[in-house]
């Protein structure tokens, strides 16, 4: 698998779901995953076979779920961040992790990508959802995008909005 995504040229969907349809039924798949998410170069590959994995109904225990947010320090490409980020309704956020994964939203939403900072406003609301003092943070970071932020980010905010 990690030569497999070494390979990848990053961009095509067809050769990264070839990639998921020959290893999610392997027993390593998800710890070979959770490995390649530590180094660098196989980053955007390893989180977007584990959100497809948790999209297609793939489990992962709160152990596996804890060793992504402590990863979270260390994403450098912004399609990782994107997936972890799409993938956080997904994966709940155990109390020992709230302090690592509420400082990645901080820095997402200070990223010049607009799609990391759209899903990083979206992350703030699960965890406001499972940890309710954040709520009248969040409420006010939304109210502030709806001011501020690039219309793609609005149009995910107001389908948080919509949730709520």
């Amino acid at each position: 698998m990690q030569q497999e995504i070494a390979d990848w040229d990053g961009k095509s969907a067809d050769d990264i779901h070839l990639i998921y349809s020959r290893y999610y039924h392997a027993p390593a798949f998800i710890s070979e995953a959770l490995s390649l998410i530590k180094q660098v170069p196989y980053q955007k590959g390893a989180t977007w076979l584990l959100k497809k994995h948790l999209e297609d109904k793939g489990h992962l225990t709160l152990q596996e779920i804890g060793s992504i947010y402590r990863t979270l320090p260390k994403l450098e490409h912004w399609e990782s961040k994107l997936h972890i980020l799409q993938s956080m309704p997904l994966m709940p956020i155990r109390k020992s992790k709230v302090k690592v994964v509420e400082s990645f939203l901080r820095n997402c939403l200070a990223d010049q990508n607009k799609f990391v900072r759209a899903w990083a406003y979206n992350g703030f609301y699960v965890l406001a959802k499972q940890y309710p003092e954040y709520q009248a943070e969040v409420d006010q970071l939304l109210d502030q995008a709806m001011q501020n932020e690039a219309a793609s980010v609005k149009a995910r905010i107001r389908n948080i909005l919509k949730q709520s």
